[in-house]
């Protein structure tokens, strides 16, 4: 592609002599860099890429976009160096994203149930639809491990092209706060954005709350979406509604709301409710499972019927969703649930606790721990609400990154208001806990859900909750039962 052609809608404040060449890729890390390639120079948290400008002009750099202007021929300088980075992988891949529809969903908690809620809904409604998110890109029954909730710019695009070229009409993706913030969906309007909560997470990069929200609601503009879908029991949330500069619709269980939850119900196979959007009613039955997942039922009918969607293909696209894998699975046995969930911030897990025990009347047993280089302020209210809820604690591992295990365990405690089992391996608390409490328990094992891995000192050890659970019961000889909650093959489970 033409170096014209790449810089389209970036904010250029100084050209280089000549902007025809051809250029054979777009490259933000110098070791990387062919002959050819453009180079963003981008400033990050450890390393400032102008640094390394010489490395990537002697591996054969045609031009070098930047911030500064650095005393090259070949420099192209720009306003911000990450929105055009954004904006050139746009261009790279042929502004494919501008060729299809697009919806978003931040929050911090229940993006990745509410991306699949809709999704399920417009395939139901005949279209073919992308997702992106946490679980990896998904498409024509293709899957791509993306490593992160929002890809970088570069593989963003990439993928969004490959969706293009399959025939897909709706992208629906999670919107991560960090994407906001680092400007990696300039470019990109969506059709419609969703805010689903705002409650603790990530202050280790945003510092504040008010720094956390900030970033979420500047989704919520003209930039990027046309209407907003905000979830109106939220105290964050309601800024959107004092100060809107787009359309925003609420939805919740509050009188006022556009999109209004009458006579919930909810129990371990599913739950029921009557659906009120803007004076139309009917009646929701879903697998989903807890007070949160209506919320973001409710979510996923605001952005659904906003676009036109019948209530009829709503309810059948509803009816017809699976839990989403990780996200409040229960294996039952007899005596005794084991619930596998994704929580991993204080709101999460107190939901998932909250609702674990009002479904059951047995003893509840949590497992879990935080992970490392994270934000550190949620580990000891974390111990809190865990030991308030729960019979039992057991804290854990999780993902210790680069941080001691041990230390994060005792910066855990710290909150906790009882006596705490503290066990560092990940499955040997799992264990310990499926040997102790066989007899009417229920055993919540909180923070990894899907993931297929534990990583440790920079390595990605093989590792699954759910592959523990079922690996014990096997060498125990005990048949597993599946519910609609379990979302794996009867082969292996």
């Amino acid at each position: 592609m033409k170096l014209d052609q790449i810089l389209q809608d970036v904010n250029v404040l100084k050209y280089p002599k000549i902007i025809s060449q051809e250029i054979d890729d777009v490259k933000i890390d110098s070791r990387k860099v062919q002959s050819g390639d453009l180079f963003i120079a981008m400033k990050g948290e450890n390393f400032d890429g102008n640094d390394f400008v010489s490395f990537a002009l002697k591996n054969g750099a045609s031009y070098i976009v930047s911030e500064k202007d650095i005393p090259f021929d070949n420099v192209i300088v720009v306003d911000d160096s990450r929105k055009a980075y954004a904006q050139i992988c746009k261009n790279f891949f042929d502004r494919a994203c501008e060729k299809m529809k697009f919806i978003g969903v931040t929050g911090t908690n229940g993006k990745t149930t509410t991306v699949n809620i809709i999704s399920n809904i417009l395939k139901t409604n005949g279209n073919n639809v992308g997702v992106i998110g946490t679980l990896g890109a998904m498409y024509n029954n293709k899957e791509i491990n993306t490593g992160m909730t929002t890809p970088d710019p570069y593989e963003l695009h990439k993928i969004i092209k490959e969706m293009y070229e399959g025939g897909v009409e709706y992208v629906v993706m999670e919107v991560s706060a960090h994407a906001l913030a680092l400007h990696k969906l300039d470019g990109i309007k969506y059709e419609e954005g969703i805010l689903t909560n705002i409650t603790e997470d990530h202050l280790d990069y945003f510092k504040t709350m008010q720094n956390y929200a900030d970033a979420k609601f500047s989704f919520f503009t003209p930039e990027y979406v046309k209407m907003g879908i905000v979830f109106g029991q939220d105290p964050y949330c309601k800024y959107l509604f004092m100060h809107p500069k787009v359309p925003i619709i609420s939805y919740g269980k509050a009188l006022g709301c556009d999109v209004l939850v009458k006579n919930p119900s909810t129990g371990l196979l599913g739950s029921q409710f009557t659906c009120n959007f803007l004076g139309k009613t009917f009646k929701v039955k879903s697998n989903l499972v807890g007070d949160y997942n209506i919320e973001n039922l409710l979510a996923g009918i605001g952005a659904t019927m906003s676009i036109g969607v019948e209530e009829s293909v709503i309810q059948k696209g509803i009816s017809s969703l699976a839990p989403v894998e990780g996200r409040f699975n229960i294996i039952n046995l007899k005596g005794q649930s084991i619930i596998i969930d994704y929580a991993h911030t204080p709101d999460g897990l107190e939901k998932v606790l909250k609702t674990a025990k009002a479904l059951s009347n047995n003893k509840l047993i949590c497992i879990f721990g935080c992970g490392g280089n994270r934000d550190k302020q949620k580990r000891p209210i974390m111990g809190e609400i865990a030991s308030k809820i729960s019979d039992d604690v057991i804290i854990t591992n999780d993902n210790p990154r680069y941080e001691d295990p041990q230390q994060i365990i005792e910066e855990i405690k710290v909150g906790a208001v009882k006596p705490c089992k503290c066990i560092t391996n990940r499955q040997e608390a799992i264990e310990y806990a499926l040997k102790k409490y066989k007899n009417n328990a229920t055993i919540v094992i909180a923070g990894k859900g899907a993931e297929k891995y534990q990583e440790i000192k920079g390595t990605k050890y093989p590792f699954s909750d759910f592959d523990v659970v079922y690996n014990f019961y096997k060498k125990e000889q005990k048949p597993l039962k599946k519910n609609k909650s379990y979302p794996f093959d009867d082969e292996k489970y």
